[in-house]
């Protein structure tokens, strides 16, 4: 009598809407070799597309900073007590780890110091910004890590770990054709409104949207004041409850001026001749497209005062990280007033075309596309290995 055979079981464990993001884009290209795999995980809408059985929701974890994540706490403690039940239940074959350390470095030393689980990293910490220590912990508990960033691969390999610098999933997502002077020769094609566009970009947490958008909202009403051809177009991610913003514009003199967008953020980049935001990985998404971008971000004191002891870094934004110059002007904590938003807007819309050339040298330092699929044929090989080299997957093809 033949037994059925088991399916090999994958885990992937992502803690917020970006990490989802390219779970989703990772998942769907490893279904495409491995189409009868068990996969489970923590995740969202992204990861529920590629039908993957999540044991603990997304929603219930997105946070960012000290405080912010102290007020979660006890979510954490349900997610990693799913974690351990699922993992009890079925032992995975690979735990893919996305992004989130705080979370997923503990996972990851759990899976291995009690079950000898390989582990993948991809989209890892950022140790050259903060907690250089955490390479320690990546070195003892990770089989291999998939980098998405062309200078964390020195840093790597100077700690002994076994990684590949894979790409960047954002070269996929945006392709050339997407960058701005082709946007806006196709928005003149469909658009005859002579008014400018500016979007706005909160955020994805309920605490950027709480400490952001009424900044926006603010520096909005001071930029509509001195340019009178101007519109607003703030981007809702999926995560975020459309109350939130209504509640903010609700506050102000002329809540007819902005529009609430809830589709994909690309539509904004469409829409937008300058964008206001949150600094994160969608400021990257705005510079591969050479749409100008203010970075901003504000977090509370106690965050931003730890945050200056322990991050030594020239730059916020990663566009500028990557090309180690301010090619995205950037307000963070106390500069990220209405009115030096406003006066820093006023210049933009005066020099835009400037603006655009100086993110056209990002696309150039970040490498050819692919970063989902390389890193679908390092987890597939993982799954069907016995021991991992550090030199077997270091080509970049």
């Amino acid at each position: 009598m033949n037994l059925p055979v088991k399916f090999k079981h994958l885990m992937v464990l992502t803690g917020e809407p970006s990490g989802d993001l390219h779970a989703g884009n990772l998942i769907h290209e490893i279904k495409q070799s491995a189409p009868f795999l068990y996969i489970s995980g923590i995740g969202g809408p992204n990861l529920q597309r590629q039908k993957v059985d999540l044991f603990f929701p997304i929603s219930k974890l997105s946070a960012m900073g000290i405080t912010e994540v102290l007020a979660q706490l006890g979510q954490i403690k349900v997610a990693f007590d799913s974690f351990k039940k699922k993992i009890r239940e079925n032992k995975p074959d690979l735990i893919i780890v996305i992004d989130y350390p705080g979370f997923n470095l503990k996972a990851a030393q759990y899976a291995k110091e009690k079950y000898n689980i390989p582990i993948l990293y991809y989209i890892t910490p950022k140790v050259w910004a903060w907690k250089k220590s955490r390479l320690k912990k990546i070195k003892a508990y990770v089989d291999h890590a998939a980098l998405i960033l062309p200078f964390e691969e020195k840093i790597f390999k100077k700690a002994n770990i076994s990684a590949t610098y894979v790409g960047n999933p954002l070269m996929d997502q945006y392709p050339e054709h997407l960058t701005k002077p082709f946007l806006r020769s196709k928005r003149k094609e469909h658009c005859h409104c002579p008014k400018k566009v500016i979007g706005l970009l909160p955020g994805s947490r309920k605490s950027e949207i709480n400490s952001l958008l009424k900044i926006m909202v603010q520096a909005s009403q001071l930029i509509g004041q001195n340019k009178r051809h101007v519109r607003f177009v703030i981007s809702k991610a999926e995560s975020v409850q459309e109350k939130l913003i209504t509640r903010v514009l609700n506050q102000c003199d002329h809540p007819d001026q902005f529009e609430i967008h809830t589709g994909s953020v690309k539509d904004i980049f469409f829409k937008s001749d300058l964008l206001i935001a949150a600094s994160g990985t969608v400021t990257l998404e705005a510079a591969l497209c050479c749409v100008p971008t203010i970075l901003i971000y504000k977090m509370s004191a106690i965050s931003y005062r730890i945050a200056k002891i322990l991050v030594k870094l020239e730059y916020a934004g990663l566009a500028n990280l990557i090309v180690n110059r301010q090619v995205m002007p950037e307000l963070i904590q106390y500069d990220a007033t209405p009115e030096r938003i406003s006066l820093k807007a006023r210049k933009m819309l005066d020099n835009l075309q400037y603006h655009e050339n100086q993110l056209q040298s990002v696309r150039r330092f970040l490498g050819k596309k692919g970063a989902s699929k390389r890193t679908a044929r390092i987890a597939l090989g993982m799954m069907n290995s016995t021991s991992i080299s550090h030199n077997k997957f270091d080509k970049f093809e």
